[in-house]
């Protein structure tokens, strides 16, 4: 699969800044501290699907030492998001993936997506434009795409649950092949971190929960 690329786009687990949604349970460090395993997972992720190169996409800059040394001890690219929304900076990711490379592109907030996944998606841009791994939120997780699609992220109201059915309506608007993963699921509120609690996929015992109000 020499003519694939992935791109990771993460924040940096600063404390106040990465997971905010569940600091009123873990406190700001806790949450920080939760987003870096998250990034940890995502680019052992990566890395073992052994699809093409790797870059990581980070937020609000690379320059945060978590990922630099990410990108030390795992060989990869790193790149800092550009500003604008969240469409913005996927397409920005696309855009400079390698000449020729079909991208498979994922975050952080999907621990379920493992090596199988990423590879599963790889494959199938062989006889589709576009695949993606729709989220149980009506989000999706995992977009790969043949060449950059503007359509596709342009003006999209990130955060709702129409996310991934407009996308699926969009690519059969442009013509587009589109291919469907299975669905996953993320970590966005108390309810998912019991969730990956239980499924054991993360270490988070040592997670800070904020005091009582």
């Amino acid at each position: 699969m020499g003519d694939r690329a992935v791109a990771v786009l993460a924040k940096a687990p600063i404390a106040g800044y990465a997971k905010t949604r569940l600091i009123p349970l873990l406190g700001p460090e806790g949450a920080a501290r939760l987003q870096g395993r998250l990034i940890d997972r995502t680019l052992a992720t990566a890395v073992a699907a052994g699809i093409g190169p790797v870059t990581l996409w980070g937020a609000p800059n690379a320059e945060h030492p978590f990922f630099q040394e990410q990108a030390r001890q795992r060989g990869i690219g790193l790149a800092a998001q550009p500003d604008g929304d969240l469409g913005a900076r996927m397409l920005a990711a696309f855009r400079a993936a390698p000449l020729g490379a079909a991208l498979v592109l994922i975050g952080t907030d999907c621990p379920v997506l493992d090596a199988a996944d990423l590879g599963e998606a790889a494959a199938a841009l062989s006889h589709a434009d576009v695949a993606l791994a729709p989220a149980e939120d009506g989000g999706y997780g995992l977009i790969a795409a043949r060449r950059p699609l503007p359509k596709l992220f342009e003006e999209m109201p990130w955060g709702s649950d129409r996310v991934a059915e407009l996308t699926r309506e969009r690519a059969r608007g442009e013509g587009l092949r589109l291919a469907e993963l299975r669905t996953i699921w993320d970590v966005d509120n108390g309810a998912d971190l019991e969730r990956l609690r239980a499924v054991g996929l993360i270490d988070l015992a040592d997670l800070t929960r904020a005091a009582s109000r």
